[in-house]
């Protein structure tokens, strides 16, 4: 096919090649996808969570779900991934939002596990650190949970709210800080010396 037959990708498209792909309860195996780059979507991923497609937000909330489960991030750069395409989509933050987190044995071995808003969960520890980014103007911080393969959740602010409220103080690379605690890892927040 050349470069003059080629279809121009479309939302209906990737997700009828989604659905052909999907084979079972679990996620897609995109990592293991390889297929041709065709082009960008005018697809969009708000800060907020919000699916947008050219334009207008994605209503259906299955969709915005078979959508993720086929997304891939390569650098800085994000795609849609079925066997047989490529499309590259934009996304303003993370391309998902951890909304709430449950707390198991609160303490000192204390587990918790986010949900984000298109039903995603992962148990916060080694393999799914969470970090904070603050910007170096406002000193506003932004959290963020690893979810799936390099993707991450951006932690809502009430649920950062709730972290703070059970946060903890320890030692990290040779100075004290304040974090919180979850899958017998520590995640610094914000140095101990900076705390009001």
């Amino acid at each position: 096919m050349t470069s003059q037959n080629r279809v121009a990708p479309s939302a209906d498209g990737i997700a009828a090649s989604a659905k052909a792909a999907k084979k079972g309860r679990g996620l897609p195996p995109v990592e293991q996808w390889n297929p041709p780059f065709c082009g960008d979507l005018d697809m969009r991923i708000a800060r907020d969570g919000t699916w947008y497609y050219l334009g207008s937000p994605i209503g259906r909330k299955g969709l915005v779900k078979l959508f993720s489960s086929i997304l891939k991030k390569e650098g800085d750069a994000y795609f849609l991934v079925t066997p047989v395409e490529k499309v590259g989509i934009t996304v303003e933050d993370a391309p998902f939002v951890a909304v709430d987190f449950d707390v198991a044995d609160a303490g000192p071995d204390q587990t918790l596990t986010f949900t984000t808003h298109v039903g995603d969960q992962a148990v916060a520890g080694p393999d799914h650190p969470i970090r904070v980014e603050r910007d170096a103007e406002t000193g506003e911080p932004s959290p963020y949970i690893l979810i799936r393969r390099n993707l991450e959740a951006l932690i809502d602010r009430k649920s950062f709210y709730r972290l703070v409220e059970i946060g903890t103080e320890a030692e990290h690379d040779g100075a004290r800080w304040f974090g919180i605690v979850s899958g017998g890892a520590f995640f610094p927040i914000i140095p101990a010396a900076e705390l009001g």
